[in-house]
């Protein structure tokens, strides 16, 4: 091929802040309880991350009642519902929250809105783990929105009482024509406090934006149940990528893909680790793509805590000395 190989290299790209802080909070479970550590759903969707945990001692589970009473259990960073907290209380479990607190902050404005009687149109894909739990806050009063058409349907009980919230891992520009959408058709549609869509997946889509202006192909790092992952390939093509596809793992790249293709742009998804993208990029060297540029749109430092129980744990083991963890951001 004539030309230049090169590689554009998005950042940030991969693990966030909510997603290092449920992963983190499974491995010391495990060290501090020993295995075996339920986990109710994937911690994260990722599969290389599930399979690592599973070889540590993890065993997930898709409900509590598959949990033996009174085993540790954690609840994944995509968030429960208050019946799935009741279910596992009501069978003794040690259960750990490791739902992200971007998470938490939505389902505790669809408890606020519900309380004061408003209908709240929940975006988001139906089935997704984070829309379950967020309706099960309210279920009375959240209507899901699965997508800009659905804006188009939807029926509300009172136009001047109606609220929008969303999923967080979903595609900025598809969730604001949705909002579009449906402001057309109630007026009164009030906005969230704050933005819903995580800091992480929004910085990830765009870098994805501008990396894709300049390349013939883009590799997204990320697993196919994972919604911020499959997110990126989409972005990609809606803004100037010719190619665009997922792979899980680097040997999933095929030789097809790059006929005729110079540049690559390459990114991962808020739940990816570091390690899957540069094997990736150690396919691509093999390839002829060895001169990478780094294009970079934000810089993120946020860290969270580890989960409460976990917190509350350690002050208990050391008189009550609470310390907190920054490896378990």
């Amino acid at each position: 091929m004539v030309g230049h190989k090169k590689v554009l290299l998005a950042a940030p790209r991969g693990y966030c802040a909510g997603v290092d802080r449920a992963v983190v909070a499974v491995e010391k479970a495990l060290d501090r309880y020993g295995a075996p550590v339920y986990v109710r759903k994937q911690i994260v969707h990722n599969i290389h991350v599930v399979t690592e945990l599973e070889a540590k001692g993890a065993v997930f589970v898709d409900e509590v009642d598959e949990v033996p009473a009174g085993a540790h259990v954690v609840f994944s960073a995509h968030g429960v519902s208050p019946a799935v907290v009741s279910a596992a209380a009501d069978r003794g479990l040690q259960a750990i929250d490791a739902t992200c607190p971007l998470v938490t902050k939505v389902h505790r404005e669809a408890v606020r809105f519900a309380r004061d009687d408003f209908q709240i149109l929940l975006i988001g894909h139906l089935g997704h783990e984070e829309v379950e739990g967020t309706a099960g806050e309210a279920p009375d009063h959240v209507t899901i929105v699965n997508s800009p058409a659905d804006a188009d349907t939807v029926e509300v009980r009172d136009p001047e009482k109606v609220v929008w919230l969303s999923q967080t891992t979903l595609s900025v520009d598809e969730t604001m024509e949705t909002v579009r959408r449906l402001r057309l058709r109630f007026p009164h549609l009030q906005d969230p406090p704050s933005d819903d869509i995580c800091y992480a997946t929004q910085n990830r889509q765009v870098a994805i934006k501008k990396v894709a202006v300049g390349a013939d192909l883009v590799i997204v790092v990320g697993s196919a149940n994972s919604s911020n992952s499959v997110r990126l390939v989409e972005v990609a093509l809606e803004h100037g990528a010719k190619a665009a596809y997922r792979v899980d793992y680097a040997d999933e790249v095929r030789q097809e893909w790059l006929e005729g293709v110079e540049t690559v742009g390459v990114t991962s998804g808020a739940s990816v680790p570091e390690v899957l993208v540069q094997e990736v990029l150690e396919a691509l060297s093999d390839a002829g793509y060895r001169d990478i540029e780094e294009v970079r749109t934000a810089e993120e430092d946020l860290i969270f805590s580890l989960p409460k129980e976990l917190r509350q744990d350690t002050a208990d083991r050391r008189g009550g000395r609470s310390t907190t963890d920054r490896s378990g951001a």
